[in-house]
């Protein structure tokens, strides 16, 4: 058996690239060490590692890049499809009393929750009920395109202030990929392009 890592049919390895999709979906490295379950200087060094294979001199270039792991479900640009809402993000003080407003006062269906996130159907868009423990009025609209690449280029080219390039944010049991790109509304609010890719 030869000895040290696999060979990755890859520009990256899968280590490099959970960071990287992180650093891009605009986590600090403090959040991803919590998330990936991993020290910060781990982080790091799977970010540099990164950075110099691909040529980038600094963490915003890395958030910037709009490369795609391979066997990615996503494909490359084909066209331009006008967006549709796909998903509202609402802050809510308290998780379990809003999910109980939801789903039982309301009666909406609820689709899946994690800790700190719900997740429900308001006929077919999804809503995000986020825990900040405080009541905030800044909620993020996610709007649906079948091709991001395309629309992140759209919107770069009639001035949008993108702040980051397209990443994929989950891989879903089924292969399905769900992929974002944030951006700033005319107040410099969040929005967010959001695809779904089988």
């Amino acid at each position: 058996m030869p000895r040290g890592r696999p060979p990755h049919p890859d520009q990256l390895t899968p280590a490099e690239w959970r960071v990287v999709e992180l650093v891009r979906h605009g986590q600090s490295t403090a959040a991803i060490a919590h998330l990936l379950g991993i020290s910060a200087d781990a982080v790091k060094a799977q970010a540099r590692a990164a950075r110099d294979k691909l040529g980038l001199t600094s963490r915003q270039d890395l958030r910037h890049w709009p490369g795609i792991r391979a066997g990615s479900a996503r494909p490359q640009t084909k066209g331009i499809a006008m967006p549709q809402l796909s998903q509202l993000s609402r802050r809510v003080e308290t998780l379990d009393r809003a999910r109980a407003f939801w789903r039982d006062t309301l009666q909406i269906p609820e689709l899946y929750a994690f800790p700190g996130l719900a997740f429900f159907d308001l006929g077919g868009t999804r809503l995000m009920l986020r825990e900040t423990g405080t009541r905030d009025d800044a909620d993020i609209l996610y709007l649906s395109t079948p091709d991001i690449a395309a629309a992140h280029a759209a919107l770069m080219q009639r001035g949008a202030e993108m702040t980051g390039a397209p990443h994929m944010i989950h891989k879903h049991p089924d292969g399905a990929e769900e992929w974002m790109a944030f951006f700033k509304d005319d107040e410099g609010r969040d929005l967010a392009l959001h695809s779904i890719v089988r």
